[in-house]
């Protein structure tokens, strides 16, 4: 079994347990076999036919586990599984990275190994942070690069909440969410771009991210086969993620979702839940998940005719860079639906806006004490600054990148991969 370790302060298990058919209680309570069939990837079987989400719930304050601890899922996890301190971040990156994240750190990473340890076939850990607080953001990538440390040849996943235009908590998220990228560029093998403004217009509770890997399918079943698939050069390596039907639940019984329709909605700017729109860039590579009784026939047919129609939106010099892959269990109250993922050159603008707000407050030294305070040095910012503007640099130069290699020479793309 490819097992995933998951390191989160978020809960998306009451979805998770619903599609496999475990209950409040850890009980399997489905309805048939191929719930079953993978369950080891996200669950530990304890006996008695009860299952354990491999989860470490995290975060520097203790109020978010009382919450799970109340909620409906609270049985499930192990208690020891629940780390927290209690001072909390503040919403300061180097809080939760340098001075009270640092102490708690070594607590999560005993539960890891702990995880680690019992499984037969680890393929990697999955992390779900927030990048504008401190504590998913500074604790966060402390966490990735410990594990990165620890287990250098497992695949590292993160599912990171980046900060939007419109629904901003605190000032300093640009200083907390460009510390942040910094981090994941070097650590991460695949960063998930999501944010609240878009997660907030389009329901997210509509997503299920976590079902290509937990039930079986002909691709990209595993994390390293994804990156494998996804990452054409190991930096960029951040994806925009969408899905497919949104429809409002009172208009569901009028429409009648195809597997054409799918497709279509499926590269629609407003099924994205990063604010980057795709038609500012180009499609480096994209993974396609069908999920619900479809044909394969049908599916590769309306891939193909999208990606003819809209072949400017698609890099030439990277062939076959659309795959697809369907699993028959659709999502809760769903006959079909689509998760898309995509590796789009205009992410370039979610880091170019997160970019020039840092510069904005970095240049007048704006709430700079707040983290020099807790021992960072302001090089730490300079840094990151120009790893970020780099970054957006290399999306740019790819995305104007023709066919022709003579091209790709004389703008300096092979020496700076060498």
């Amino acid at each position: 079994m490819r097992e995933i370790v998951n390191v989160q302060c978020g809960n998306q298990w009451e979805v998770v347990s619903e599609e496999h058919g475990i209950d409040a209680t850890g009980q399997y309570k489905g309805t048939t076999d191929l719930q079953l069939e993978r369950i080891g990837v996200y669950y530990s079987e304890t006996g008695n036919n009860r299952y354990v989400p491999r989860a470490v719930l995290v975060d520097l304050e203790p109020g978010t586990m009382d919450v799970i601890k109340a909620g409906p899922l609270g049985g499930v996890f192990r208690p020891d599984n629940l780390v927290f301190g209690q001072s909390g971040a503040g919403n300061n990156w180097a809080k939760g990275h340098y001075t009270e994240g640092a102490e708690l750190v070594d607590a999560v990473l005993d539960v890891v190994r702990k995880e680690t340890e019992a499984t037969d076939c680890l393929q990697g850990f999955q992390l779900t942070h927030s990048l504008g607080g401190g504590t998913g953001s500074g604790m966060g990538t402390l966490l990735i690069s410990k594990i990165r440390e620890e287990f250098p040849d497992r695949m590292m996943a993160t599912f990171s909440v980046v900060p939007s235009p419109k629904v901003s908590d605190t000032v300093v998220e640009p200083y907390n969410a460009t510390l942040s990228v910094h981090q994941l560029v070097e650590n991460s093998d695949e960063t998930f771009c999501i944010d609240n403004e878009a997660l907030y217009d389009i329901c997210f509770r509509t997503l299920k991210l976590t079902a290509p890997f937990t039930f079986p399918g002909q691709l990209n079943s595993d994390l390293r086969k994804l990156a494998v698939n996804m990452v054409p050069f190991p930096r960029l390596h951040f994806f925009t993620v969408g899905f497919a039907p949104l429809t409002a639940r009172g208009a569901q019984q009028y429409r009648a979702v195809t597997v054409p329709e799918l497709t279509q909605q499926m590269f629609d700017a407003k099924n994205m839940m990063a604010a980057s729109d795709p038609r500012n860039g180009r499609y480096l590579t994209v993974a396609a998940y069908f999920r619900g009784k479809v044909s394969m026939r049908e599916v590769e047919d309306s891939m193909m005719a999208v990606q003819q129609k809209n072949s400017a939106y698609f890099v030439e010099w990277i062939p076959n860079n659309v795959q697809t892959a369907s699993c028959e269990i659709p999502p809760r109250g769903l006959k079909l639906a689509v998760t898309f993922i995509g590796n789009s050159t205009s992410i370039q603008e979610l880091f170019q806006r997160v970019g020039n707000q840092f510069s904005a407050m970095f240049r007048r030294k704006a709430f700079l004490h707040w983290y020099t305070g807790e021992g960072m040095d302001e090089m730490e910012f300079t840094e990151a600054e120009s790893n970020m503007q780099d970054l957006v640099a290399e999306y740019q130069q790819y995305q104007e990148a023709g066919v022709d290699d003579e091209e790709f020479e004389e703008e300096g793309v092979y020496e700076e991969e060498a």
